[in-house]
């Protein structure tokens, strides 16, 4: 039986993507997905925005200037502790498919990207 480790920490991405690139984005999610888990992670998880006309709080539209063709992506990354993420992230940017990857043919715009990495509060399933 396989023992379940519920994660204690997240990394959290949001980013703005041209819709006409979603399919791009998509192919370059699966692969790293595949990459972060091959080294440790937990779980790995890219979601396209839905509903994203919000009038609580700020939405994800407003806090990253998405243009009009552009839509959001929200992303997270779990893994057992800051030090764990600290050691499977060493090891995914050592790895040759990271080191190919040219920033400039990403299929959105790296530095619109808004990063963290977050301890978790609560976590019910």
């Amino acid at each position: 039986m396989k023992k379940i480790v519920k994660p204690k920490y997240v990394d959290g991405f949001v980013l703005a993507v041209p819709k006409n690139k979603i399919n791009a984005y998509l192919r370059l999610a699966r692969m790293c997905g595949k990459i972060w888990l091959e080294h440790g992670a937990l779980e790995y998880s890219e979601c396209v925005g839905d509903d994203l006309k919000v009038t609580m709080g700020i939405p994800f539209p407003k806090m990253i200037k998405i243009k009009s063709r552009e839509t959001v992506v929200f992303s997270w990354i779990t893994y057992k502790s800051r030090a764990h993420r600290n050691s499977v992230n060493s090891k995914v940017m050592k790895d040759s498919r990271m080191k190919n990857m040219d920033p400039k043919s990403m299929p959105f715009d790296p530095n619109r990207m808004v990063y963290g990495g977050f301890n978790i509060l609560v976590s019910e399933t």
